[in-house]
């Protein structure tokens, strides 16, 4: 099972969050107006709708209240031709809007008023459109930009052994759309997906920690940008049609590369490491999964995924994550 690592962060004194722009009021009406917001709303004709529900419920099991108590939880926003976010509805309602370096969106909320023995539940409901997607690869030539093609924490395409490999596996000729080809293939050939509690990274793939979602679409990033070709990676939820049995939920990654003359394409190489969905997940995906957030290394989670939190002072105050979920619903047949 895929399962992600959440942000559970607990830092005992105070911290400079970064954030690029801040909203300070916070009725639902608003935040339904940013998240909805795109600059290009091209869609499908068709989509499928879906309901969501994410709880996170936090208790302070110290004997003192703190000082401070803030959590960012990322939220789902329109991101086209992907998603539409319809409608969303956040409680508390007392939070404010904060934005990162890559246009993802957060709901900081202040909770210092628990007292000993209380719990808080943050709950976010949203309707969202999903669309599937294919990118017509017949045509790959053109220009290429520079954002998304740099070395970062945990996407290593400085790294000696992965420029090596990137090198190995691009052959005189190839389109980028075949040099990428390659590196998904060597992803999903040669990784044994092993659920981990860490996040390792694309390097780490050359040792022997094992290797989930993090580290598939990590390795075709560094492999995509030790060539030059940009990548970037994206977070999210994937949903499950069986949802007894595991919460209709997987908390997953996967990843996009710019392809010349068609733009930003999606590919999974975790989905499609199976040789019977190997071609259902190279340049599309279906309607199946939210991005949540964009980048591998968003600001503001500082090392998280989905939500981070800090608290302070440590001395008297202990706060503790009982539960963090997800519940999914098909609305269309």
């Amino acid at each position: 099972m895929m399962m992600m690592k959440p942000s559970r962060f607990v830092i005992l004194f105070l911290v400079m969050l970064i954030v690029l722009t801040a909203c300070g009021e916070h009725a639902d009406s608003q935040t339904l107006e940013i998240l909805t917001a795109s600059e290009s709303g091209a869609f499908p004709a068709a989509g499928r709708v879906y309901t969501l529900e994410q709880t996170i419920t936090f208790s302070n099991i110290g004997s003192g209240q703190p000082d401070k108590f803030n959590l960012w939880v990322a939220l789902i926003r329109t991101f086209p031709p992907y998603q539409e976010v319809t409608d969303i509805s956040i409680a508390p309602q007392r939070y404010t809007l904060v934005t990162d370096e890559y246009g993802n969106s957060y709901a900081e909320f202040e909770l210092s008023e628990i007292a000993p023995g209380d719990t808080v539940t943050i709950a976010i409901n949203y309707q969202v459109t999903v669309y599937p997607f294919a990118a017509d690869v017949q045509a790959c030539a053109g220009e290429m930009g520079e954002e998304f093609t740099q070395a970062e924490l945990h996407i290593e395409a400085n790294n000696p052994q992965i420029q090596s490999l990137a090198q190995q596996l691009t052959q005189k000729g190839d389109t980028v759309c075949r040099q990428v080809e390659r590196f998904y293939d060597y992803a999903r050939e040669n990784l044994t997906y092993t659920p981990n509690q860490f996040s390792w990274g694309a390097q780490s793939t050359f040792g022997e920690m094992g290797a989930d979602c993090t580290e598939f679409a990590s390795l075709v990033i560094a492999l995509s940008r030790a060539q030059g070709i940009p990548a970037r990676y994206l977070e999210g939820i994937l949903y499950l049609e069986n949802q007894e049995a595991n919460g209709g939920k997987i908390e997953h990654a996967w990843l996009e590369a710019y392809l010349p003359g068609i733009g930003w394409a999606p590919l999974d190489p975790t989905m499609g490491r199976s040789p019977l969905t190997r071609s259902e997940y190279l340049f599309k995906v279906p309607a199946d999964r939210f991005i949540v957030t964009l980048g591998r290394n968003p600001s503001t989670l500082r090392g998280g995924s989905y939500f981070t939190y800090i608290y302070w002072p440590g001395n008297s105050t202990t706060i503790e994550l009982v539960a963090q979920n997800w519940h999914i619903e098909r609305l269309d047949p």
